[in-house]
């Protein structure tokens, strides 16, 4: 039987910039994040993005089915990770805050609890070729950061040295993540280059599960 698309549920305020589409193969409505974007939904959305290096959040209230997904990058600042957590407050450190903090206010703002949030967390892929290892960093970061603001985190799926596609449904909770062991080209890569030199040049289902897919 032919599934018919619907129409899209009207983006929440200040989200109508993001890709958005229907998913034919799981026929629900999508919002596809780049590196540096968020998204925020309550209306039953998938939320896509693809990662190497970089790391998103995936946080919900789970009492009310509303979240989000971030895709962020740590700039970079030397040679050595430990420069982040030194010396006072490091650009790396402000933005990889601004990218988390942004996410779980705007969950708030919507009526989200904060004992109420949910967090699940991905990527941070040593896949850039001849460079250090960014991802470690940025898991570090992230973990390190939810930690500190005492959120627990439910599932994970970091590290390791492939790229990663995560669908995330906030209503649910629900994760699905394929490694991309076999990537075609270089523009995962390439993009994420571009996002990290941009960065430095200028400062700026089950709630415990993921299930693996095909």
């Amino acid at each position: 039987m032919t599934q018919v698309p619907q129409a899209l549920p009207t983006p929440i305020a200040g989200f109508e910039h993001i890709n958005r589409y229907w998913d034919k193969r799981m026929n629900v409505p999508a919002a596809k994040i780049m590196p540096g974007e968020f998204y925020v939904s309550r209306s039953g959305e998938m939320i896509v993005t693809v990662l190497g290096s970089c790391v998103s959040a995936c946080i919900r209230d789970k009492q009310l089915g509303i979240g989000g997904m971030n895709h962020f990058m740590l700039p970079q600042e030397g040679q050595h990770s430990t420069e982040a957590w030194g010396g006072g407050v490091s650009h790396a450190s402000r933005y990889g805050n601004w990218a988390m903090e942004y996410l779980i206010n705007a969950i708030l703002k919507l009526g989200g609890t904060r004992r109420n949030l949910e967090v699940k967390v991905f990527g941070g892929g040593n896949v850039m070729r001849n460079m250090s290892d960014i991802g470690a960093r940025n898991v570090e970061f992230v973990k390190r950061y939810l930690y500190e603001e005492n959120f627990e985190v439910v599932a994970e799926d970091v590290g390791t040295i492939y790229p990663r596609k995560v669908l995330y449904f906030p209503d649910t909770g629900a994760v699905k993540v394929r490694k991309l062991v076999e990537v075609t080209n270089d523009t995962l890569i390439e993009r994420e280059r571009a996002y990290g030199k941009g960065l430095s040049e200028t400062g700026s289902q089950d709630s415990g599960s993921v299930e693996l897919f095909d």
